[in-house]
């Protein structure tokens, strides 16, 4: 029922012909009755494009308005079948809540991917990249509006991620029931967060498809490097230029007559909603799975594809393999 003003007005005088000890003994009964009433355990996500102030200046008002509201169109369209609900908006990024970790995580892969498919065919300039942050706990709520200590962290989380990332709290790890999506996010380095007393432990959501896009990739000597979720994966030899990072991946061999094959920039990676197109950027040699690929050239990249550099290194792209795995944990 609404309160009205005179309703408000009779609680003021009730509570100001109270003692001191009445007024704490109900301060004490509303309290819990605004945690039996209202508190609930809910699956949060703020989602926020990256890169649009710049966007803004660059393009203009209009421009900038179209991609906040491509953000916003796929994020509906991602959440809906996931029972998920737009809390707020706020120029370009949102908040969203969930009835379970594992439905705030199905829908923000599917949000990601929805992503690269509407990214196929735009220009580089104009390819939208959201960052995601999820979390799990107590909040308050009357059915509309959601607030509490989660909600600060949770934002704290997104803030935490890089363009196209999912990074999850290790709370949401926790809660996750399904094993694949459990599987499929790794543990990060401690991260400090704003506001956030000690260095939080956060976990990062491989979303790519692994029937289309490898994961890792392996060298001759059977080390293995994991794929950034970027949109241009770059390869070759040079670590950094004028103190900026050169290469996504760096190939570095000991022996230096075999590095000098590699060239600076060698070849990058180009992801495509149907998966990695490899385009060379080099002019020494690049083959893959034995066929040669010269330079400006492109040619589709798929999970166990093996790329052989300057006749001098093998690289092995591949996915893990989750397909053995139970779909739910036992007792969910």
């Amino acid at each position: 029922m609404t309160q009205t003003l005179a309703d408000v007005k009779e609680l003021e005088t009730l509570a100001d012909s109270l003692s001191m000890t009445e007024l704490i003994r109900l301060q004490d009964v509303l309290s819990k009755a605004i945690v039996r009433r209202f508190e609930k355990r809910l699956a949060l996500v703020f989602s926020d494009v990256v890169g649009s102030t710049p966007y803004f200046a660059r393009f203009g008002d209009e421009a900038g308005r179209k991609l906040q509201q491509r953000h916003f169109d796929l994020l509906q369209s991602a959440i809906t079948p996931e029972g998920g609900r737009v809390v707020d908006t706020a120029g370009d990024g949102a908040f969203l809540c969930f009835e379970s970790t594992t439905s705030a995580a199905r829908a923000m892969v599917q949000l990601q991917r929805a992503i690269v498919r509407d990214n196929d065919n735009r220009a580089q300039d104009h390819r939208l990249h959201v960052r995601v942050g999820l979390h799990v706990g107590p909040v308050l709520t009357d059915g509309q509006q959601v607030s509490g200590d989660a909600v600060n962290f949770c934002s704290r989380v997104a803030g935490a991620a890089g363009p196209g990332e999912i990074r999850l709290s290790q709370a949401a790890h926790v809660e996750l029931a399904d094993v694949e999506l459990r599987l499929r996010s790794h543990r990060q380095r401690a991260v400090e967060l704003k506001g956030v007393e000690r260095p939080q432990e956060l976990f990062t959501l491989d979303w790519l498809d692994a029937s289309r896009f490898p994961s890792l990739v392996r060298f001759d000597d059977g080390s293995e490097v994991r794929l950034p979720t970027l949109d241009v994966i770059r390869f070759g030899r040079l670590r950094e230029q004028d103190g900026v990072t050169a290469n996504d991946v760096v190939i570095s061999l000991s022996d230096p007559n075999l590095q000098g094959r590699i060239s600076r920039w060698h070849f990058e990676l180009l992801r495509r909603s149907d998966g990695f197109l490899l385009r060379s950027v080099s002019n020494s040699t690049t083959e893959l799975d034995g066929r040669p690929v010269a330079r400006g050239e492109e040619a589709l990249l798929k999970p166990g594809a093996k790329v052989r550099l300057g006749g001098a290194l093998t690289l092995e792209f591949f996915s893990e393999d989750f397909s053995q795995e139970m779909t739910l944990l036992p007792g969910t």
